[in-house]
Formats: C-alpha cells, structure tokens, sequence
C-alpha cells in the first residue's frame, strides 16, 4: 500500500474524523431537547393536562350554556358567543401550559443537567435556541389540534345555537387558541432561564398572565383605556376573540403585541445565559 493510500486512510478514520463525528450541530442540539421533552414524564403529564382541560371544560361549558340559552326570555342571549364558549377552557389550559414552559428550563437548573448541557454546547445560545424551537413545534401542534377539538365538540353540544368555522372570525379565533397557548409557554421558557427557579418563574408568569389584568380593573378610566389593552394576557386573548369588545385591540395586533413581550423575555433570557455562570 502507498504513503498516499496510508495517509489518505488516516485522515479518514483519524482522530479528525472521530472529532467530527462527535461535532456540536444545531441539529444534534434539536434532537438532545427533544429526547428530554419526551422523555420526561411531567412533560407528558403536562401536555395531557392542557389538551384535556382545552376541550374538556370548553365542553362542558357548552353544555351548560345550551341549556341556559334555551330559557326564553334571557337579555344576555344577542351578546351569545359559541366560538367563544367553546374556547373557554384556553384560560384553564395556560396555566399548564405556562408550566411546562418553565419547566423545560427550570428541571435542568435544578438536577444540575444544565451544567453537563452548557459543557457539551459551550456557545450556549443553540441551548436556547433548541428548547424554544422544539418547545414550538410541539405546543402548536398538540394546542392548535386541542383547540378546534374543543370548538367542534362545543358546536356539536350547542346544536343549532352553534356557529360554523366558515362564520365570519371564527377559524382566525379558534387557530388563534392554539397560537395564544404556544406564545404562553415561551413566555415560561424565557422566564425559566431569566429566573432558573421553577417556583420563582411559575409566579411571574401568573402574575402577568393572571394579577395584572385585575390589577388594570382599578386604574382609573383615564388610564385604563391607554393601559389594560396592553398588558399581555388582553393583548394576546383578543385573537381569540370573533367580535372583539369597543376599546380592545384589534386581533392581529393585539397577538403581535403578545408576541413582543414573549420576544423581550427570550431576549433577556439570551443575554443572561451567555453573562451567567451554570
């Protein structure tokens, strides 16, 4: 055998080539997250939750109000909204959501797996990167279908006093439900990695998900109306509206403003992942 055939073969299966097997990808990133979001049984339990609790009370709900709603005479049955009630239980289901966004981060600070991960990916951000991306796809999948299977099984429940997804803002509104649901839980994966403790993201995210929109109920009107439109759980819900309510944002920019606040935390959480230590 030659030098040249020798020392071909040595570059091939070299330590070179061993290094580069073993090389840091975003795909390989992307495929390390998604082994710990499957495989982790909170994670499961978590999904399970939201996409029960999505259709199951928006059901239920409906159930309710079909019989309500039979009642002649009631002066609340014009304002009647059955896309709506059967997204009801989307208020329920963000908070399991939520959650499981922190968790995703959170879980690794606290068994100390964040360590390991940061070694392995030194430049940090594809950590990042990957939890969200992966985190994305499988919250708007899994919410998304849970919410047009509440909405179907709430029309089916309401019979005539239902609406059709071709009625005018109601398919915007139900996909909407979903894409509400997924920005909900970045906001909790940014959080987790602003905060790296599970008790002290879950209570900001509530409390801007939950206090403030009633913190805004006592401002006075003066202020109200440039105020509460703005905060994040108003600014995002309005998507889920098929007639939004005289003062509130129109649906697109309200999500958009949603958005921003999910982009403004992950930012933050980028920055202080590269700054901290593990």
């Amino acid at each position: 055998m030659s030098t040249a055939n020798v020392t071909g073969l040595s570059r091939t299966a070299g330590p070179g080539a061993a290094v580069d097997c073993h090389r840091v990808t975003r795909g390989r990133v992307l495929r390390s997250e998604w082994i710990k979001l499957r495989s982790l049984r909170s994670t499961v339990y978590t999904l399970v939750a939201a996409v029960v609790t999505t259709v199951g009370a928006g059901i239920v709900l409906c159930a309710f109000l079909a019989g309500e709603a039979a009642l002649p005479g009631l002066p609340h049955q014009a304002l009647f909204d059955p896309a709506g009630a059967s997204l009801r239980g989307v208020s329920l289901a963000q908070l399991a959501i939520g959650v499981l966004g922190v968790l995703l981060v959170t879980s690794g600070y606290s068994t100390g797996m964040i360590r390991a991960t940061l070694s392995a990916v030194p430049r940090r951000l594809p950590v990042l990167w990957a939890k969200a991306g992966v985190f994305t796809v499988v919250a708007a999948v899994l919410t998304t279908a849970a919410s047009f299977a509440a909405f179907f099984g709430g029309q089916a429940v309401l019979g005539e006093r239902g609406t059709r997804l071709a009625a005018n803002g109601v398919a915007r509104a139900v996909a909407g439900a979903g894409l509400y649901l997924t920005v909900v839980g970045l906001l909790g994966v940014g959080l987790g990695f602003i905060l790296r403790n599970t008790a002290g993201a879950v209570a900001t995210l509530f409390g801007l998900l939950l206090v403030l929109p009633t913190l805004g109920g006592v401002l006075p009107a003066d202020w109200a109306g440039h105020v509460v439109p703005y905060l994040p759980s108003n600014a995002g819900q309005v998507i889920m509206s098929v007639h939004p309510a005289p003062g509130e944002l129109a649906p697109w920019t309200g999500f958009a403003v949603f958005c921003g606040y999910a982009a403004a935390t992950i930012t933050v959480a980028a920055v202080l992942l590269k700054r901290r230590d593990a």
